[in-house]
């Protein structure tokens, strides 16, 4: 357990014990709080743990919450020369939980830590009891319009140089996938651009990047199998106004699942974590309509009993939409 020490980090906002796990030779930086449960948070690109801090404080009163940075973001580690495709990051994830032993695990995931996060899902489905997802997906993006736009930017000689040179990803990319930039203060911004001050710090969004155009097969490798998850109950939160994962991913991401219940929420863009933070998570429970410990709620600060007596079949804009 290590204090945090990084000039642009506001530990204010992010107030945790740092932890690190030797990965491949590297330092990959996690948190690990609370007791009980285990929620296991995988963020995507050009993001970390931070995404979720709001919610790992609210949660870790009552469950063991851990949240991991990968290789090359956040916290951890950025060598120059790594593999930094998504593969290994899956095969990272994995050794990291069997390192700590968690056991049945409910995984929750966003934008890239979906593919990851499911890579291990699918693997081990008996350690897994219950999944979040927050705007992801799990198949070859090959034939969808918001692929086929970014297209020429991915297949781009200037790729590199729009990454290394100009940090794209969360200088300009992030920004325009919230609904509402004016969320997203101008400390706020610095703790997603501070992680990668540097162009030799900066491999791993990059090579998320180049991943769109060489891991599609991977992908859809993935989709392939996720009937051996499709009995999981499976918790779907969604910004609907998200411009590069669209509300049809979570329609086509949803079907196979069984006991699934969808949070659509509106004016909001890719990271629901953070414009609607405080229509997050209180507890997660067993998503059966008669134990509906899983609620979404207004606040934090909303009475629980009062919450507790709202069906799970409301139907309106931040409240959950039970189907299946």
């Amino acid at each position: 357990m290590t204090a945090i020490s990084f000039p642009w980090l506001d530990q204010k906002e992010y107030p945790f014990r740092a932890r690190y796990f030797e990965a491949q030779g590297q330092k990959m930086h996690y948190i690990d709080e609370g007791q009980g449960e285990t929620l296991l948070f995988v963020h995507g690109t050009p993001s970390w743990s931070f995404d979720f801090r709001h919610q790992i404080e609210a949660l870790s009163t009552q469950y063991r919450c851990v949240a991991v940075d990968h290789i090359g973001f956040g916290l951890s580690d950025k060598p120059a020369h790594f593999d930094y495709s998504v593969q290994n990051h899956a095969g990272i994830l994995e050794a990291f939980i069997g390192h700590l032993g968690l056991k049945d695990i409910t995984l929750v995931v966003h934008d890239f830590g979906g593919p990851i996060g499911f890579d291990y899902a699918l693997k081990h489905p008996a350690n897994i009891k219950r999944l979040i997802v927050l705007n992801s997906w799990l198949w070859s993006a090959e034939g969808e319009p918001e692929f086929r736009k970014m297209k020429p930017i991915l297949k781009s000689p200037l790729l590199p140089f729009l990454y290394r040179r100009l940090n794209f990803s969360p200088r300009y990319l992030l920004p325009q996938s919230f609904y509402k930039r004016s969320l997203l203060s101008k400390n706020t911004r610095r703790q997603y651009t501070g992680p990668f001050p540097g162009r030799s710090e900066r491999s791993g969004p990059l090579a998320f990047a180049k991943s769109l155009l060489m891991d599609q097969d991977w992908f859809e490798s993935l989709w392939k199998q996720i009937h051996l998850l499709a009995e999981k109950p499976i918790l779907f939160i969604w910004g609907m106004n998200d411009t590069f994962v669209s509300p049809k991913y979570l329609e086509k991401f949803a079907i196979p699942f069984s006991r699934k219940t969808l949070a659509r929420l509106e004016e909001c863009g890719h990271f629901p974590q953070e414009e609607k933070r405080r229509r997050c998570w209180n507890k997660c429970g067993d998503f059966s309509p008669n134990k509906p410990e899983l609620l979404f709620l207004g606040s934090f600060s909303a009475n629980q009993s009062q919450w507790k007596q709202l069906p799970c079949t409301r139907n309106s804009p931040g409240i959950l939409t039970r189907s299946g």
